[in-house]
């Protein structure tokens, strides 16, 4: 379905400083001649044209990044931080650039896209700082006569696979940790953004980090190049975010050479509200688990379950804050939702709404695409979504929020744990007691108790059953990119 509400175009200015950055970027690679389109999602029109790989130049990146991190690893962490925290200082000294491609290639506002080049950035800083608290131990044999000694060492050449939702962050988050580490890297962002990361990377090479030890590797032949790369005796690690049904497949072909693998799949995180929570500060939250990123966040709020003595005044404060969003070209003024990322989502976003209207759901607002240039969709809510609904069973990525209703406690965690997936959940509650024993009780790696972005460089970021292995950011993101080797030091008696 589609409506002809009218949507506002980029400002003049903001287009014009867009265009002179997609102008100045270097693109070229020697030796790839075949290229792909990167089109704008606000408007459908193509904004560059970069590089595609065959298989045969992805292996000749891997041996390039192989070389260089011999010597990278042999490196002090000290001079590993010192680059980081060059790299950090480029990232933010060109935070515009950044924030227009971003905004350009992914479609978020620019609002959101700043929000993202600090989010981003903060990764390089936090593990230039951490590069140089190398985690070790030395104890005492428990029958005595030797010393345990253990320490970590980099992992090798580390393979990461970024998805278009957060182009800089999700590049930073895998890169950072593994240059810290001692570890070169190969990296593949998804076809629809690949531009931001290919900035980010030259800055990184800027700020003094080894040419050809972070390969770009931009290609549309994703399953080709991951079936032939994790086939390579040099490649030791796979990082990857995006689908659990990708992250299978990944998982089997790492299984072969038996690679350390992170894995930040699908989620189906389930909102809970309670009676006794503070109304706004629910809303608050739950706008924002739900539309951060305009809904294309793994993390994003997929189920709201809202008790039932709440849920009238909760359902109409959020029904007013999202029929209230401006929508429109990430770089108009004003703008709070932009376009989702391609006519595929769309689709998809229309069809999870027509499924859950004709099961007995209430739309209550939106619902449609405007009929307009790009792939744009209204934002939306349901409200009494019945539990087998696609919108229910499957990660919406978009701007509908889906509402179920509950009585008592013990039901709601039943329903929010009804899922293959155990990424992120939310809790909202005034009662100290009720939040940490909700929380204990949902199957997830992660939960946000009374807020709704619960994202932090300094956190580990990562699910539980099949939203993956593995975590990302804090001191635990570091020792996915390290191996612990254990020295034992024989004493010999002495009088």
């Amino acid at each position: 379905m589609t409506t002809t509400r009218a949507l506002p175009d980029a400002e003049p200015s903001a287009q014009a400083d867009s265009e002179k950055v997609l102008a100045n970027l270097d693109l070229a690679v020697p030796g790839v001649t075949r290229t792909f389109d990167v089109h704008d999602p606000a408007t459908g029109q193509v904004i560059a044209q970069v590089p595609d790989f065959g298989v045969q130049q992805a292996l000749e990146a891997v041996a390039r990044a192989d070389e260089a991190g011999q010597l990278w690893a042999a490196t002090t962490a000290r001079h590993r931080a010192d680059i980081l925290h060059a790299w950090y200082d480029l990232i933010i000294s060109n935070a515009e650039m950044i924030t227009l491609l971003i905004t350009r290639e992914m479609g978020k506002p620019l609002a959101e896209a700043r929000a993202e080049v600090s989010y981003g950035a903060d990764f390089v800083r936090w593990y230039a700082e951490e590069a140089v608290r190398p985690a070790g131990n030395f104890r005492d044999a428990p029958a005595g006569g030797a010393r345990l000694c253990t320490r970590r060492a980099p992992v090798g050449l580390s393979v990461l696979i970024t998805p278009w939702n957060f182009p800089l962050a999700m590049a930073t988050r895998k890169i950072a940790p593994a240059l810290a580490a001692g570890c070169p890297v190969v990296i593949k962002p998804a076809p629809n953004t690949p531009l931001t990361t290919i900035f980010a990377v030259q800055l990184a090479l800027a700020a003094g980090v080894p040419e050809d030890l972070v390969q770009v590797v931009t290609t549309t032949e994703a399953p080709a190049f991951g079936s032939t790369v994790l086939a390579d005796p040099r490649v030791r690690k796979v990082s990857f975010t995006g689908s659990t049904a990708v992250g299978k497949v990944l998982l089997r072909l790492a299984a072969d050479n038996v690679l350390k693998c992170s894995m930040e799949l699908g989620g189906n995180a389930s909102l809970l509200v309670f009676d006794d929570a503070d109304l706004e500060r629910a809303v608050d939250g739950a706008f924002a688990a739900k539309m951060r990123n305009g809904g294309q966040s793994c993390i994003a709020a997929n189920r709201i379950l809202v008790q039932d003595g709440i849920a009238d005044a909760f359902v109409d404060a959020l029904t007013d804050r999202l029929a209230a969003l401006k929508v429109g070209n990430g770089l108009a003024p004003g703008v709070e939702l932009g376009p989702v990322i391609d006519r595929n989502a769309v689709t998809k976003l229309a069809g999870l709404v027509e499924d859950a209207t004709r099961r007995g759901a209430h739309l209550l607002t939106g619902g449609s695409a405007p009929s307009h240039p790009g792939s744009f969709f209204e934002p939306t809510l349901l409200d009494h979504v019945p539990a087998d609904a696609d919108l229910a069973r499957s990660e919406i990525f978009g701007p509908v929020a889906a509402v179920q209703r509950f009585s008592h406690q013990d039901e709601a965690i039943t329903r929010a744990n009804d899922t293959e997936h155990g990424l992120a959940g939310y809790v909202f509650t005034e009662n100290l007691d009720r939040a940490f024993n909700v929380a204990d009780q949902l199957a997830t790696g992660m939960v946000g108790i009374n807020q709704g972005v619960p994202s932090n460089a300094a956190a580990p970021f990562g699910g539980v059953k099949q939203s993956g292995l593995g975590r990302e950011g804090s001191s635990e993101g570091l020792e996915e990119y390290e191996e612990i080797r254990y020295y034992n030091l024989a004493l010999r008696p002495t009088t």
